[in-house]
């Protein structure tokens, strides 16, 4: 994937939507999971003090986030789980609208230190943040969750890793609460039975699984090499 991005990247040239459309092909994916990189900004138009330390990270603005073509994409049944930080919920659920979903309920990840206790590290402008949230989101009939789902709690409790780096918990839970096809947008690692559209890795990113191919960091590795 491809996307207009602040930090500027061999690839950020390219049309997002137009990618997501070509890696998609024919395939109409039942489950998405998105990551998106989301833009901090105050009242004025600013980046939030608080997040001026991930200014090197490229982001998108809501309205570039709601413009990408997923409802394309997608199953006429389909399950959306969706990243999005505390202070922007509103904006969270603008984009599951824009991408043709329902807002449902939502998991909670909990950010844990190794001794068990709340990893205080985060940012916040009224509250220092341990948690995040995935916005649950159906479109279509008879789109519950499958048998697994019904005794799923709505609680990932796990440690910290790499800054804005997910809980690889979290496959394990949507393959066994939703169907594929599956779709990960804006990943950063390849993994079995995903089809995976992303950019986000930088040369400082280090994923547990080979790293996707169409990467940014890939990209400059290769080029590097050359």
């Amino acid at each position: 994937m491809t996307s207009p991005l602040d930090a500027p990247s061999p690839t950020s040239a390219l049309d997002p939507a137009r990618d997501l459309l070509a890696t998609a092909g024919k395939k109409r994916f039942a489950t998405v999971l998105a990551d998106p990189p989301w833009r901090f900004v105050n009242r004025t138009g600013k980046m939030a003090p608080e997040h001026h330390r991930l200014s090197r990270y490229g982001t998108m603005s809501v309205e570039e986030i709601c413009a990408l073509p997923v409802s394309k994409v997608l199953a006429d049944t389909a399950h959306l789980y969706l990243w999005v930080p505390n202070a922007l919920l509103p904006e969270g659920l603008q984009v599951m609208q824009a991408w043709g979903f329902q807002y449902k309920t939502n998991l909670v990840w909990h950010k844990l230190r190794k001794d068990g206790g709340s990893d205080g590290r985060g940012v916040g402008f009224y509250f220092r943040n341990v948690t995040e949230l995935i916005l649950f989101g159906v479109r279509g009939k008879n789109a519950r969750t499958l048998d697994p789902g019904r005794t799923q709690v709505n609680y990932l409790g796990t440690r910290k890793r790499e800054h804005s780096r997910k809980p690889d918990e979290q496959y394990e839970l949507i393959e066994a609460c939703s169907p594929g096809p599956y779709l990960e947008m804006f990943a950063r690692g390849a993994r079995p039975k995903w089809t995976v559209w992303g950019n986000q890795a930088d040369e400082s990113y280090e994923p547990t699984w080979d790293t996707y191919a169409h990467n940014s960091a890939t990209q400059r590795r290769v080029a590097a090499a050359e």
